[in-house]
């Protein structure tokens, strides 16, 4: 009788009436306390912790009015979507340069352009969640601006400034976009309030 049976966790052999009659009996309970807990005092604790735990919300929402993102989340955001597009401007010089025969391996050409686009669809995905306010947007932007910095410095010191600049202006824009104290608010998780 002691060996238990495999996967239950109940002794083998017969069972008592009594061990039915006790899930019958505590689930007897349960339907006087759902009642009591559907009475006027019982919801009347349960609002209470919500407004506490709504309370991050108050403080992003006074950031921005209206429910509407912090302008300096739409600029980051703004930074992030010309940032791909000229991503995509970049590769599509790099198709042509392959095609005409520039790039010195075909090949590599072809994967170089494959990459860039590739890159540019996830910076505009990663635009969209920061535009949404998404908490996990934060750190891919962050480390986005400083490949684009690594990126501007290298095309200023390889003697092109018509594309080093602009890249280093826009990582400017989105790093200040969002780092702004109402960005970096909006962009916060709720504190969870515990009990």
């Amino acid at each position: 009788m002691a060996a238990r049976a495999k996967g239950t966790g109940q002794a083998k052999g017969r069972r008592s009436p009594a061990k039915p009659k006790a899930p019958a009996t505590a689930t007897a309970p349960a339907k006087p306390k759902a009642p009591a807990t559907s009475k006027a005092p019982a919801p009347a604790p349960a609002p209470a912790p919500a407004p506490a735990a709504t309370t991050p919300a108050p403080a992003a929402a006074a950031a921005s009015p209206a429910g509407q993102r912090p302008a300096g989340l739409l600029l980051a955001a703004a930074a992030q979507v010309i940032e791909a597009v000229g991503l995509c401007v970049a590769a599509a010089f790099g198709a042509i340069s392959t095609a005409d025969g520039k790039s010195s391996q075909a090949a590599s050409g072809v994967a170089l352009t494959v990459l860039a686009v590739a890159a540019a669809v996830g910076i505009a995905l990663i635009a969209v969640a920061l535009a949404k306010a998404r908490p996990w947007s934060r750190t891919p932007t962050a480390m986005t601006q400083l490949f684009v910095i690594i990126g501007g410095i290298a095309l200023l010191d390889g003697d092109r400034p018509e594309w080093g600049v602009p890249a280093l202006l826009l990582a400017a824009a989105c790093l200040v976009g969002l780092l702004t104290p109402a960005s970096l608010r909006a962009l916060n998780r709720p504190s969870v309030q515990r009990q």
